[in-house]
Parts: structure tokens; C-alpha cells; sequence
């Protein structure tokens, strides 16, 4: 087990002026599962590659544990990866791919099967030691992959999308089995996926970037509940959060009728810079349906979705003469029909952002 450790770490490709990864300074702690995420193109897969040896690293350092690995060969870093596409070798058995890297090493023919045997029970995968890959599912070849990378016992396991080829089901399945698979072996890992609600649901804590810039890192609970900007905001939660620039009164924001109140210092900061305006969020699911009378914001319904548990109501409301869409959750019981007005209002509290910098007030 090892900590890692990103000092100013950018990324340019040839061609290119804009970083790709951007100064990035990360400390991931001994045996912790920390998750990188983000849309496509943000940079998180050029990370974890860079930490693999895979990308150059232009500027800055990475350390494994006290020793510096910027410039060191995938080989040399005592690292395993779990790659989307599987990488298996098709014409090897389970048992074959799982041992190769071991063979390459020279270990012992008793230490292999020991450690292969081991790796195959804790991933349920002992009756499919002598097949090939092409007789297995895409969850079992998964499950081989991640095999291979636990027979190695490195110091950190890097893990790229592993998940993004099995459908929803499976991929609900053996990301539960990845958490506690790590949580088991207690090897630090670093996850890289665009899918939040599995960052959220597997990531001790959970760094979030965009166009190479890291925007926060922190618990899931953290990140959602006190988000460091509009974009984080946005993209942690789901459905997304209803974020809406609109006008700075001096009781709060003023969606039409509709004020939330900011308190003094949120004013004062909004104020500076903002031109007249603040940033406001809240999310779909702390928001509730009030009677016509009662204050509520005005929205026609476009849509509904059934949830089972819940619903999801889409709809557009008018604010300063601009439609503007929301969404808020409620219990099925409650469920309007497209074409109703229904009134809504934040429940348990709203965000508040500034108008310019998108940073938290």
C-alpha cells in the first residue's frame, strides 16, 4: 500500500497550447479509494495515465509514497491497471491471464497458483479458471481483469472506466463488488469514470475536474452538500440541480415572485462584481409542491417520470420574461399530468453562487 502524490502535474500534447491536465496537486492517502471525475475531455483519463507512465508529464512531479516516479517506466512503478476494454488475452484461459504477469516475473510456480486461486475465490470466479474469455460475460471478463491486477499485490491499483461496457444492471452489480473488494484488500486505488452517481456511491472521496483544472476534491457528501462552484453544482447530483442567474435584491435572489433569502455577506460578495445578479441552486429533490397562494415559483408541466419510488417533474416557468426549465422530485402520490401548473419552493435550504467567478458564496 502507498500514498500518491501529484505536485503541479500538467499534461500538454504536442500541437496543443491549452494543458490537457493543468497544475494538478492531489495527495491520495495509504489505502484510500479516490475516484476522478468529470465529462469527457476533462482530463481524467490523461491523469491516471500519467500516474501509470503511460503520458509524459510536462511539468511538476508524481511521487509514489516518498519516491518520485515522474520520469520512471510503467514497469517500475509497482502499479496494476484495470483497462475498459478488459485486455485479455483471448486465446489464454482465466487461469493463464490472471498468472502471465507473474510468469513474466519468474515467481515461483507454487506462489502463482496460490495467488491465483486466492484472487479467483474472492472474485467468485473459481469455476471459470480453465476457460477462455470469449466463454465468459462481460461482468465475468471484468472480473478476470481486475483479477490479473490483484495477483501482482501492487502498491496501488488504477482503474480507467472499468465498468462502461456492462449494462445498467451489472454495472450496479460490480461496483458494490469493486467497493468492497477494496475496502478488503485496503490497496489504495484510483478510479476514473464520467458516470457520478459511481463516483459518489464507491469513492472514499472524489475529485472533480474540468478541462484539466481541478475544481474540488472531497468526500461525496461534502461535495454535494456544500459545492465549491456553479459547475461542481451542476454536475454532482441527479437529476442536475436547478441553477439559475437572476436578479440581486436586497432580501435575496429574486426568481419573479419568488425571493430566497441571502444572507448579509452573501449579499455583499454577490454584489462585488456581479452586476446586479447571483447564481442560485437547488436541488430536485429538496424541493416541494405548495398550494397556489402560498409563494410558490409557477411551473406548466412538460413532463413527468414515474419513477416507482418517485417522480421527476419537468416543467418551464417565467422569470423576468425569460422561460427558464426546472425539475423537482416528488412522492408519486403527488403526481401532477403534462399541462397542470403546479407551485414549487425549496425545501431544505439553497445554494448560492457569484454571478462572474461561478465560485461558492
Amino acid at each position: 500500500m502507498a500514498t500518491v502524490t501529484f505536485k503541479d502535474a500538467s499534461r500538454i500534447y504536442p500541437g496543443t497550447e491549452k494543458p490537457a491536465v493543468d497544475r494538478l496537486n492531489l495527495e491520495i492517502g495509504d489505502g484510500e479509494f479516490l475516484v476522478l471525475v468529470g465529462p469527457s475531455g476533462c482530463g481524467k483519463s490523461t491523469s491516471l495515465r500519467m500516474l501509470a507512465g503511460l503520458e509524459d508529464v510536462d511539468h511538476g512531479a508524481i511521487f509514489i509514497d516518498d519516491q518520485e516516479v515522474t520520469h520512471l517506466p510503467p514497469k517500475a512503478r509497482d502499479i496494476a491497471m484495470v483497462f475498459q476494454n478488459y485486455a485479455l488475452y483471448p486465446h489464454m484461459s482465466v487461469y493463464d491471464n490472471m498468472a502471465f504477469a507473474l510468469k513474466l516475473r519468474r515467481t515461483p510456480k507454487a506462489e502463482i497458483d496460490r495467488r491465483v486461486r486466492e484472487a479467483a475465490r474472492l472474485l467468485q470466479l473459481e469455476e471459470f479458471l480453465n476457460r477462455k474469455p470469449k466463454a465468459l460475460s462481460g461482468g465475468q471478463r471484468q472480473r478476470v481483469a481486475m483479477g490479473r491486477a490483484i495477483v501482482r499485490e501492487p502498491q496501488v491499483f488504477l482503474m480507467d472506466e472499468p465498468l462502461s461496457n456492462l449494462d445498467a444492471k451489472l454495472r450496479v452489480q460490480t461496483r458494490s463488488q469493486i467497493a468492497t473488494l477494496q475496502a478488503k484488500l485496503g490497496t489504495t486505488t484510483v478510479y476514473v469514470t464520467h458516470d457520478q452517481v459511481e463516483a459518489m456511491t464507491m469513492g472514499h472521496r472524489v475529485a472533480v475536474l474540468l478541462d484539466g483544472v481541478l475544481q474540488q476534491v472531497d468526500t461525496p457528501r461534502t461535495l454535494y452538500d456544500t459545492p465549491a462552484n456553479v459547475f461542481v453544482a451542476g454536475f454532482i447530483g441527479s437529476p442536475a440541480m436547478n441553477i439559475k442567474t437572476v436578479p440581486l435584491t436586497e432580501q435575496g435572489a429574486a426568481l419573479g415572485e419568488l425571493v430566497l433569502p441571502l444572507t448579509r455577506e452573501q449579499r455583499e460578495a454577490a454584489a462585488e462584481g456581479g452586476d446586479g445578479k447571483v447564481t442560485v441552486g437547488f436541488r430536485p429533490e429538496d424541493t416541494r409542491l405548495v398550494g397556489e397562494g402560498e409563494g410558490g415559483l409557477p411551473i406548466v408541466v412538460e413532463l413527468v417520470e414515474d419513477l416507482g419510488s418517485h417522480a421527476n417533474v419537468y416543467g418551464n416557468a417565467s422569470i423576468n420574461g425569460q422561460e427558464e426549465r426546472f425539475v423537482v422530485t416528488i412522492d408519486r402520490k403527488d403526481m401532477p399530468t403534462m399541462g397542470d401548473t403546479v407551485y414549487i419552493k425549496p425545501a431544505n435550504g439553497h445554494h448560492a453562487f457569484h454571478a462572474a467567478t461561478g465560485n461558492r458564496l
